[in-house]
């Protein structure tokens, strides 16, 4: 496990002047600055290199503190330390979709990692305000946010950031306001927010988050502005008024279906259109001495209005149209001094509008059509109107009790006569796994299968947003007949097996679509019944991510024999062979360079870090070698083989009953990283460690510790394409990854993030070549 505390990996030059500074003397801080310039440009990379950051690119200096800074981009500093970090793109367009793949013209492209953009980010450590807003940035946001400690204000919005809000965002306890407007967050609000115990501005507007308004958040007295309006919030308000800080309350366009909220005498804008809100306005609305602007129109208000709310001496917009407010209107009413528009169309008001409302007083302008006053009877109805709704409105309350004695006894007789249809249709079928073979569950009951707790079948329905990262939609996943599947394989002849490994047979086949597909083939024993299998495939159905081999379906082979139960997965078909046959191959145009290798072994990290912490319950133990994982005709990694966990008893072990990461949990995961280990060793070493296994990889390790000894052990391939600095990163996280103490192996974070590193190093390396090269040959044409 890692510490989250962990030091950046640093080029040995820079390390060696950074450990000088802890020696008394020897350190005036250039180096860290130094480095605190080479993060900020990091990050500009990340970034793709937009327009408005090329005043960065002349730059020479070694004080962060003196980067050029535009309208568009702004670093300050404070004490010598970057403490402000504000960046505005020029991407505002809002979509009315997202599904969480790369947009050209729209998001950044899809070699773009906000899990390693928010990793090179967390290490400018001094930061108080990050503002990065209409960059383009796409993913979901990761955990790691939290460790920027001292941040006061995190505005991010106008993005494509989807996914759930990360609870630990609740950590950074001097933040003081925090904006996520304009992206595509799902989900709920977490209640770890209400931890923020500095908080004064919470502004979500505009994403797609669901679920209640968080009680919890009524206890952050901090709070002077609440924004959450088009959203899908749902559910009752809680009780305001312990805010008595709270100056905005925003929560236009949502599915709020409670009466009126208590607030505090202090609101300033309070903005609820667009809900379900009922009852009246009570009369305290009238001693909200504050209030500026007001809007709650389009709701189900009732009652009349009272008269104190149009004479708060501040109040200045007013908006309660479309509504079914009613009555008259007292004629005493009394217009407060700044009040400039005032909207109550499209309510059953009757009688006469009162005279500082009426089209003779100049101030305000009053929208007052669709009702039914005794003035501009054009754009009026008829009085009757309004008092037939009011009288149904009565009636109806009358009626309700009856109403309510007739549902109730009807529902009773429902559900007697839906027992009686299933108890003959259960007999009649014997209640022996009826489910149709074509059938995935649509509802998990309480109590579930056998072995299954409901809290773990809940889990396995969330799936996160984090899964859709292709630049492309995942392809539809369907049940495949056996039939099929036997007509596609010649009725799986061996003609088309391409293994039989330790969990099963894997055969090719083609579809009557033309369509290549790769079929494995698992025997599981019958421990659980056939609706538990299912909803186990289910989850296995939802992993998409572009570095996995994508499952297209499944087909469960029931008739295999008693015991058991046959399994056939159908995956998509990979052309272009695995990563070991690669490592092995010989012909100089078809040898990877190092840069290839960092590609393959960053895509594959990239999907193992999604299938540990991307989804709910998490994937461990992925049977990681190098001829599991597949390249495409692009080179692309994929791999295979993934998740087979879910099918076996150990995602129950480790979730029925909704434990924390256990023993086993952490032995799993211990065993994907220490797996890796050997597959990027495997990557260095090359062709010559195949089949000669780990304790030969073991012993080999010792030889990365000298000149010499990496000049034999390294594949040529390797040495002749890979910078010295590269080399070492990659041969640094190696040996962690494969240490004996499990306790002392990375997290897949830090794995991919100094792959990421090495390759990022190796770029630069590999520009220099070019250019030298160029020269050479300009140099000799010269000559």
């Amino acid at each position: 496990m890692t510490s989250p505390c962990r030091p950046p990996i640093l080029p040995p030059a820079l390390f060696l002047l950074l450990l000088l500074c802890i020696l008394p003397g020897h350190c005036r801080g250039d180096q860290l600055q130094h480095y605190e310039v080479q993060l900020l440009l990091q990050l500009r990379k990340h970034l793709e290199y937009p327009p408005f950051l090329d005043i960065w690119d002349n730059y020479t200096g070694s004080d962060v503190c003196t980067l050029p800074s535009s309208p568009q981009a702004t670093i300050r500093c404070d004490q010598g330390s970057p403490s402000e970090l504000r960046i505005m793109g020029d991407r505002h367009l809002k979509l009315t979709s997202f599904h969480g793949y790369p947009l050209p013209n729209h998001t950044l492209s899809p070699a773009f990692s906000l899990d390693s953009f928010v990793t090179t980010l967390t290490r400018l450590t001094t930061l108080k305000v990050v503002s990065l807003v209409a960059l383009g940035m796409w993913g979901p946001l990761p955990d790691k946010i939290h460790r920027l400690s001292s941040l006061q204000l995190l505005d991010l919005s106008s993005n494509y950031l989807f996914g759930s809000i990360p609870a630990q965002i609740s950590r950074l306890s001097a933040l003081q306001i925090l904006t996520l407007d304009g992206n595509y967050f799902n989900g709920t609000i977490p209640d770890a927010l209400a931890s923020l115990s500095n908080l004064t501005s919470l502004s979500l507007k505009d994403n797609m988050l669901s679920g209640p308004f968080p009680p919890s958040l009524s206890q952050v007295i901090t709070l002077t502005t609440i924004s959450l309006s088009k959203n899908q919030l749902s559910g009752k308000l809680p009780d305001l008024s312990s805010l008595t800080s709270l100056h905005v309350l925003d929560l236009i366009d949502n599915h709020f279906v409670s009466d009126l909220p208590n607030l505090s005498p202090a609101m300033v804008t309070l903005l609820l259109s667009r809900n379900s809100f009922s009852g009246s306005i009570q009369d305290w609305f009238g001693e909200l001495k504050q209030l500026q602007h007001l809007d709650l129109s389009f709701n189900l208000l009732s009652g009349t209005p009272p008269a104190a709310l149009f004479s708060l001496p501040n109040i200045s917009y007013m908006d309660l149209s479309s509504n079914t407010l009613g009555g008259s209107l007292p004629q005493d009413v009394h217009c407060g001094g700044k009040l400039g528009f005032v909207d109550i169309s499209n309510n059953k008001f009757i009688g006469k509008l009162p005279s500082c409302l009426s089209a003779s007083s100049a101030k305000p302008v009053v929208k007052f059509g669709g009702n039914c006053l005794s003035v501009d009877l054009k754009h009026q109805h008829h009085e009757g109107y309004c008092m037939r709704t009011s009288a149904r409105r009565t009636s109806g309350q009358g009626l309700e009790g009856i109403v309510l004695v007739a549902v109730i006894i009807g529902a009773c007789l429902v559900m007697v006569l839906l027992a009686v249809m299933l108890l003959i249709i259960c007999r009649r079928r014997r209640c022996k796994e009826s489910l149709e073979e074509n059938d995935l569950p649509k509802v998990v009951q309480d109590n579930g299968p056998a072995g299954l707790s409901s809290e773990f079948l809940t889990n396995a329905r969330l799936i996160t947003e984090a899964a859709k990262l292709g630049n492309q939609g995942p392809p539809s996943y369907r049940l495949f007949r056996l039939e099929e599947l036997k007509e596609a394989t010649k009725n799986f002849d061996p003609s088309a097996l391409l293994g039989d490994g330790s969990i099963g047979k894997l055969y090719k086949g083609r579809l009557e679509n033309g369509t290549y597909i790769a079929i494995r083939s698992l025997v599981l024993l019958k421990k659980h019944s056939v609706q538990s299998l299912r909803i186990r495939l289910d989850l296995l159905s939802k992993l998409h991510h572009p570095h996995l081999v994508a499952l297209l379906g499944h087909c469960i082979d029931r008739g295999h024999d008693d015991s058991s139960t046959r399994v056939l997965l159908v995956y998509e078909y990979v052309m272009n062979g695995n990563y070991r046959a690669h490592l092995a191959e010989d012909s100089l145009d078809k040898i990877l360079k190092w840069s290839d290798r960092l590609a393959i072994l960053i895509g594959v990290a990239k999907a193992v870090h999604f299938l540990h912490t991307g989804i709910i319950p998490s994937c461990y133990n992925n049977r990681l070698k190098t001829n599991n994982i597949l390249l495409d005709e692009h080179h692309i990694a994929k791999l295979s083989d993934y998740g087979m966990s879910i099918l076996t008893d150990e995602v129950e072990k480790s979730e029925a009953k909704g434990e924390g990461l256990s023993a086993g949990q952490r032995s799993n995961l211990e065993d994907d990283v220490y797996n890796f280990g050997f597959i990027i060793l495997e990557s260095l070493v090359g062709p010559i460690v195949t089949g000669k296994g780990e304790s030969f990889l073991l012993n080999e390790m010792a030889s990365f510790g000298s000149h010499d000894g990496r000049k034999r052990i390294l594949d040529p391939a390797v040495l002749t394409t890979c910078s010295q600095e590269s080399m070492s990163i990659t041969i640094s996280i190696t040996g962690k990854c494969i240490s004996p103490d499990a306790s002392a192996r990375p997290s897949f974070e830090d794995v991919l993030w100094n792959l990421q590193y090495a390759a990022q190093v190796q770029a630069a390396y590999d520009v220099d070549q070019r250019s030298d090269a160029t020269s050479s040959v300009v140099d000799n044409t010269s000559v």
